[in-house]
C-alpha cells in the first residue's frame, strides 16, 4: 500500500475519531500519526534555502490532507490553501530549516544527517537545533483538525511552510515571489516557536515584542602599518578597535532610556597576522538588537558617530576614518498587535484552561523574519510560544544540576508529545477564534 494511501486512511480515521475535546482529539492525532512524522523531520534536518527534501514532505502531507498546495514559492517555500466559504483569509506560518550544528543531544532519534552547507560548500552535519521539527509537524496536525471541523468555521486558511528562516532570508524571498499577489493577502497573520525556557506544554504569549529587530554591521578600522617596536610611526587599528569597542557599550548604558531595550554585540574582531606587525587594518562585526524603531535608529546613529569620531581622536584623517557598513540582512523587531494578543489570551484560557497559558515577557533579543509577512502593508498578527522542556529539567537546574540546554546548542532538545500537540490545540484555537465568528 503507498504511503498516500496509507496518509489517507490515517486521516479518515483520525478524523472521524474527533469529537468535542480538542485535547484529547489532538493526542490521539499524535500517537496515531505525528509522532512518526516528527521523528522524520528530526532524523533528516536541512539546511536554509536547500530544505528540498523537507518541502517535498510537507507539500505531500498538506495535500494529503486536503489542501490545495503550492511549491517553489521564494525558492523552497510551500503555500497550501483551503477555501471553506466566505470569511477571513487567516495564515498560519512554520519555518522548516535546520542549522550546521552536529547533535549531541543523547536522543535515541539524534540526527546523524550531513549536507553540503550552501554557504561554504563542505559537507556538515544538520540538526534542527532550534525545534522548527515541531513547527512543521504541528502545521500538518492543524491542517488535519482544520479539516475535519470544515463545518465549524468559515473564510479561507492559507499554511505557509517557510525556508531559511534562520539566515533571515526565507520571509523576504516568499514576498519578493508575490505570496500576497498570488494567494491574497491575508487579514490575520499567526506564528509560533518552541521555547526550551517555557514548560512543555505552556503556551506563552505577551504583549508587545516577543522577539527582536536585528541589524548585521560591520566596522572597517583603517591604521597605519609600522613594525611592533615602533608603534610611533603607525596608526595602530588594534587599539583604535579596541576603544571603539568599549565605547559602544555606552549607547544602550546612556543613551537609550531604561525601559527602551537594545544590544550592541561585538561578536567578531579580527586583525594582524603576526605579534611584531603593527597591521594597517582591523574588521569588527556587530549584532545590533531593538524593539522599535527609534531605538534602532539611536543605536545605529550612534555607532557611526562613535567609530567615525575614535577615528579622530586617534588622529586619522578624513579618508581613513572607520567605515561603517550596514547590511542588508537586517530584520524589523515582530510586534503583537495588542487587541489579537488578548483575544487570544482569552481564547486559549477558554479552550485550553488558564493553567495552561502563561504571559511571560521575553528574557533575550533574539530575532525573527516573520516580521516580513506582516509589514507593508501591515497584517494583524500574534506570535506566541509553546513550551518545550519538562519541568523537572528547570527543577533540576535551579538545584545545581545539568543547565537546560539553549536553542542552537549542539545539547539542544525538547520534549516532542507536548510541545507539538500544544503548538496544533494553540493553533486551532486560534484560527477557529478568528475563523467562526
Amino acid at each position: 500500500m503507498s504511503k498516500r494511501i496509507i496518509g489517507l486512511l490515517a486521516i479518515l480515521i483520525s478524523a472521524s475519531a474527533f469529537g468535542s475535546d480538542l485535547t484529547d482529539a489532538v493526542k490521539k492525532d499524535y500517537d496515531d500519526y505525528l509522532a512518526d512524522l516528527f521523528d522524520h523531520f528530526h532524523r533528516n534536518p536541512e539546511l536554509s534555502t536547500v530544505e528540498h527534501e523537507t518541502a517535498r514532505r510537507m507539500a505531500m502531507e498538506l495535500s494529503l490532507a486536503g489542501f490545495d498546495v503550492a511549491e517553489g514559492v521564494g525558492g523552497t517555500g510551500v503555500v497550501a490553501t483551503l477555501k471553506n466559504g466566505d470569511g477571513p483569509l487567516v495564515m498560519m506560518r512554520a519555518d522548516m530549516d535546520g542549522l550546521p550544528v552536529e547533535e549531541k543531544s543523547g536522543l535515541a532519534n539524534a540526527s546523524r544527517a550531513q549536507q553540503k552547507d550552501p554557504i561554504t560548500g563542505n559537507m556538515v552535519y544538520t540538526m534542527h537545533a532550534c525545534g522548527h521539527d515541531v513547527h512543521i509537524t504541528s502545521l500538518v496536525g492543524t491542517a488535519r483538525h482544520m479539516v475535519a471541523r470544515k463545518d465549524e468555521w468559515n473564510g479561507t486558511l492559507m499554511l505557509i511552510v517557510q525556508p531559511a528562516e534562520e539566515r533571515v532570508l526565507g520571509a523576504q524571498a516568499m514576498r519578493e515571489d508575490d505570496i500576497w499577489g498570488r494567494f491574497g493577502k491575508p487579514d490575520y497573520a499567526l506564528a509560533f516557536h518552541v521555547n526550551s525556557l517555557d514548560v512543555a506544554g505552556k503556551v506563552n504569549i505577551t504583549e508587545g515584542s516577543p522577539f527582536a529587530g536585528a541589524d548585521t554591521v560591520d566596522i572597517i578600522i583603517h591604521g597605519v602599518g609600522a613594525h611592533g617596536a615602533h608603534p610611533y610611526a603607525g596608526k595602530d587599528p588594534i587599539v583604535l578597535g579596541s576603544q571603539i569597542v568599549l565605547a559602544l557599550q555606552t549607547l544602550v548604558s546612556r543613551e537609550l532610556p531604561p525601559r527602551s531595550a537594545g544590544v550592541v554585540t561585538v561578536g567578531s574582531f579580527h586583525s594582524g597576522t603576526k605579534h611584531n606587525i603593527i597591521s594597517d587594518r582591523a574588521h569588527l562585526q556587530l549584532t545590533v538588537r531593538n524593539t522599535s524603531p527609534e531605538t534602532r535608529q539611536t543605536l545605529l546613529d550612534g555607532i557611526k558617530r562613535i567609530a567615525e569620531n575614535m577615528g579622530r581622536v586617534a588622529g586619522l584623517p578624513d579618508d581613513k576614518l572607520p567605515e561603517v557598513i550596514i547590511s542588508n540582512e537586517s530584520v524589523p523587531p515582530t510586534v503583537n498587535n495588542r487587541d489579537l494578543t488578548l483575544r487570544l489570551k482569552k481564547a486559549w484560557n477558554t479552550e485550553m484552561g488558564e493553567e495552561r497559558v502563561v504571559f511571560n515577557p521575553t528574557k533575550g533579543m533574539g530575532a525573527e523574519d516573520f516580521p516580513f509577512f506582516t509589514t507593508d502593508p501591515e497584517i494583524v498578527s500574534v506570535y506566541w510560544q509553546v513550551g518545550g522542556t519538562a519541568q523537572e529539567d528547570f527543577d533540576r537546574q535551579a538545584a545545581g544540576g545539568e543547565p537546560v540546554p539553549s536553542h542552537h546548542s549542539p545539547l539542544f532538545k525538547v520534549l516532542p508529545e507536548p510541545s507539538v500537540t500544544a503548538g496544533v490545540e494553540s493553533t486551532v484555537v486560534a484560527l477557529m477564534e478568528l475563523m467562526s465568528e
